[in-house]
């Protein structure tokens, strides 16, 4: 699975920015975005399984909506009301059974203040 995400840039505090990932093929697992900043570990930002409720992050709850097209083998994630400790590097997910994780390579988001 090559995931390619995109979306990222440099906006002011209250902004949004909208994420995309595209899968090189039908996923039919979770799907998820993680976010690292330098010198801290990678955390899950939010994911959703194919066909059921998404799971957020407190950080970015009423904040951030993750949404994915199955059609499309595309994920996306909505940012709004931006915040500067939002600033990272985010990586699209695909968690397949039992345990193996796919990553893109990342997109850097940066948030003014």
């Amino acid at each position: 699975v090559q995931l390619q995400a995109s979306g990222g840039g440099l906006v002011q505090a209250g902004g949004s920015l909208r994420l995309s990932c595209a899968a090189s093929t039908r996923i039919f697992s979770i799907m998820g975005w993680y976010r690292q900043v330098p010198g801290k570990q990678r955390e899950l930002v939010a994911s959703i399984p194919p066909n059921g409720r998404p799971n957020y992050a407190n950080s970015v709850k009423g904040r951030f909506t993750i949404s994915r097209d199955n059609a499309k083998s595309t994920l996306y994630l909505q940012m709004n009301s931006l915040e500067p400790e939002d600033t990272a590097v985010y990586y699209c997910n695909v968690r397949t059974p039992p345990n193996t994780n796919y990553w893109g390579k990342g997109t850097q988001v940066t948030v003014s203040s």
